[in-house]
């Protein structure tokens, strides 16, 4: 089963928000998105965690 759950963490305030899946065979690197960070109350840039 290639698709994996993966949480995501603001590199701001460093706090786990989001949680998405995504296909480890297609996209190996770690996941880097743009998403709303309720605590900085602004959009920031979310990575893959472990």
């Amino acid at each position: 089963m290639p698709r994996e759950a993966v949480t995501l963490a603001c590199t701001e305030c460093k706090r786990k928000n989001y949680m998405t899946k995504k296909n480890k065979t297609n996209t190996p690197a770690r996941l880097e998105m743009q998403k709303f960070c309720s605590f900085d109350r602004k959009r920031t840039l979310h990575r893959e965690t472990k």
